[in-house]
């Protein structure tokens, strides 16, 4: 049974995945008719829609016409916003009663394999994007964005389809109204006369993330996510970086960046051989890894206090090569082996008797 609902439930996460990932253009009416439904049902009569070219352009004029006072910094404020999120909790409480005693564990699996995939690759590819952009006017754990993810949806749709939980029609209505608003738009805020609605992005590169099911915003040669309007985001490896870092990374940039993390990617994205060459890097010492047989560590003199190690990856890459990445460590230390030992709180003796570092 459980191995029938695994295979289940990857088929869902990746039709979601698709759904929530996707550049197609949004489906206008199919979005109207959805968000219109769930206005009906908290009492409001359907508003008038205005359709932006991405969330920047939405955050600039959601709703337009207002005063500061009621801005987007508002939002948990807002009296459909409130209602929509109270109706979505309900929701999910009475979905969640539905369940049998047998039936609750699938349901845990359900979320370790279908809602919480998608809610860190969503909130990697799409929330924190946006939150690159505009920090402190866009919170990733604000209820509102929570309830128009398509992971808790997911999750009860994956309830139906691989478990067998019967839900009521009206359950069920309410269910496919929030579904069909994801499965049809980008962001979209609420106000009692007014709705503002995202398009989607018309680009969006992703990578494998490092758990099973899960993606992450990535590309080596240009901005990972872009709207039509030309707001993007630039991406490495899932974290979000400013431009230079993916276009010219140059030593002198990566000298100046105070964020340590952006230093790491650009040094990546430039290369490290190329990194050390052009920085001039003293190499202070080179010793066979012990971690990982056939492969050399080489410490080099990076800064003041600081050295860096220079190691390659003991497993392989999706590619099919092993990344070679760079560690600082502690300028004091002199030796290659004892610096690999010493990312790994071990002693030098201790790290050379591991059978194969990972």
């Amino acid at each position: 049974m459980n191995t029938l609902v695994q295979r289940e439930a990857a088929e869902i996460r990746k039709e979601w995945m698709g759904c929530a990932l996707t550049t197609r253009p949004a489906d206008r009416p199919a979005a109207e008719a959805a968000i219109s439904g769930l206005y009906r049902l908290i009492g409001y009569a359907p508003p008038r829609f205005h359709w932006v070219s991405s969330p920047l352009m939405a955050l600039e004029t959601v709703p337009p016409g207002i005063g500061p006072a009621e801005s987007i910094e508002r939002l948990a404020d807002w009296p459909v916003t409130r209602a929509l999120i109270s109706l979505m909790q309900t929701l999910c409480m009475g979905l969640n009663g539905r369940l049998t005693w047998a039936q609750r564990p699938l349901d845990q699996l359900i979320g370790r394999l279908v809602r919480a995939p998608l809610a860190r690759s969503v909130d990697s590819a799409l929330t924190e994007a946006l939150l690159q952009r505009r920090e402190s006017r866009y919170d990733p754990a604000d209820r509102w964005y929570v309830a128009q993810s398509p992971s808790w949806i997911a999750h009860y749709d994956g309830l139906r389809r691989a478990v067998g939980v019967v839900f009521t029609p009206e359950q069920t209505h309410q269910l496919d109204l929030w579904a069909a608003a994801v499965r049809s738009c980008g962001w979209w805020w609420p106000r009692e006369d007014v709705c503002v609605v995202s398009e989607r992005p018309v680009a969006l590169h992703t990578e494998p993330g490092d758990d099973i099911g899960e993606v992450r915003l990535h590309r080596a040669d240009g901005p990972a996510i872009r709207y039509t309007d030309g707001w993007d985001a630039h991406a490495w490896h899932g974290r979000r970086v400013p431009a230079w870092v993916i276009t010219d990374p140059s030593v002198e940039r990566i000298a100046r960046e105070p964020n340590v993390e952006i230093r790491r990617c650009a040094i990546e994205r430039l290369g490290w051989p190329a990194y050390i060459d052009q920085a001039g890097l003293h190499l202070v010492a080179t010793a066979p890894d012990p971690g990982n047989p056939g492969s050399h560590l080489r410490l080099y003199d990076m800064r003041a206090e600081t050295k860096v190690l220079i190691a390659v990856n003991g497993s392989v890459e999706r590619d099919g090569r092993r990344r070679q990445y760079g560690l600082t460590v502690p300028g004091f230390l002199r030796d290659p082996v004892d610096a690999a030992a010493w990312t790994y709180g071990l002693s030098a003796e201790q790290y050379s008797q591991l059978l194969r570092r990972t």
